[in-house]
């Protein structure tokens, strides 16, 4: 054996492998030599499908939407600087610069034996929660939020189920309610940015939720008009609570911290706003909602249908 020969072979040995002579391989036709290309190549074609199959994957775990057999996908989205939109619960076209040149001082004054039962039973309210609550301003508009998304799905619904029954439009009502009850539910996520409730809080929410809900489905079945004039007062006492709570940041009693993303981008706020600017906004939308549905009750107690006046679509 030469010394080409023998360093094969010492190779060979190294590496774990096993020497065929050339001269073996020859008289096996290359059957025997072959053998290790075909193997080494396989487990390079082997190699090379898995690190595509990797690379795949890779590209569908860093995809944020990925296309399924139903063909639903995620739009792009992009703000106005070029940015990816960041929020699925909302779209751009659905923010707005809140009025708060609304007058906040506006009053129903209960004339009818309805109306005043209406504004006790809200008082009533009002005065259990100042209890529970105190001064804890956070947790108290977090309560109150859960409980004020409630009416205007309770109306939009039951006005939808009307409109199929009846085979007749709402006048823009429901699409209305139930932008109210959407804009109080987006009051609530911004709030819960700002306060974290605690176990016996999230269950007062749930009981609160519980009881609101089916008691008010069932006032609006009975009278809508009770129904819109009981939450007309519930958004004074909103707009009230709200103050209380804008004085509080004021005096310092209350950080004026930075307000959450969600906020920023839900009303179009400047990048730098506050919790004092967060508050404002949602005490204007409080006293919009405050007037809708006084008219609304108006209206009814005109003895007229809600389809006969138009309805305050985008009013905030």
């Amino acid at each position: 054996m030469n010394r080409v020969a023998l360093r094969s072979v010492i190779g060979g040995l190294r590496n774990g492998g096993s020497y065929i002579s050339p001269a073996v391989a020859s008289r096996n036709d290359g059957v025997l030599g072959a053998f290790p290309w075909r193997r080494m190549m396989m487990s390079t074609s082997a190699q090379t499908t898995t690190s595509d199959e990797e690379e795949e994957k890779k590209k569908v775990n860093d995809s944020v939407v990925v296309s399924n057999y139903w063909g639903i996908t995620r739009p792009k989205i992009t703000r106005e600087d070029g940015t990816e939109w960041p929020w699925n619960c909302f779209k751009p076209w659905e923010t707005y610069q809140a009025d708060t040149s609304i007058d906040l001082t506006k009053h129903h004054v209960p004339k009818t034996f309805q109306d005043k039962v209406a504004f006790r039973t809200v008082k009533f309210l009002r005065v259990l929660s100042d209890l529970y609550f105190k001064e804890r301003h956070g947790c108290h508009a977090m309560m109150l939020e859960t409980v004020a998304a409630v009416p205007g799905m309770v109306g939009g619904m039951v006005l939808h189920l009307k409109s199929l029954r009846k085979f007749e439009h709402s006048g823009g009502w429901i699409k209305a309610l139930l932008e109210e009850a959407e804009n109080e539910r987006m009051h609530l996520m911004t709030v819960v940015e700002l306060v974290k409730p605690v176990w016996h809080e999230r269950l007062l929410v749930l009981a609160a939720q519980g009881v609101f809900f089916n008691a008010f489905f069932v006032l609006y079945l009975l009278s809508p008009r009770v129904a819109h004039r009981a939450v007309g007062y519930l958004e004074e006492e909103a707009v009230f609570s709200y103050t209380e709570y804008l004085k509080a940041i004021e005096n310092g009693k209350i950080e004026n911290v930075q307000a959450p993303a969600i906020a920023i981008d839900y009303w179009r706020l400047p990048k730098d706003a506050t919790l004092h600017d967060v508050i404002t906004v949602i005490r204007a939308d409080e006293a919009h909602h405050r007037d809708v549905n006084h008219f609304a009750s108006d209206i009814q107690f005109q003895g007229k249908e809600l389809r006969d006046a138009p309805a305050p679509i985008g009013y905030h």
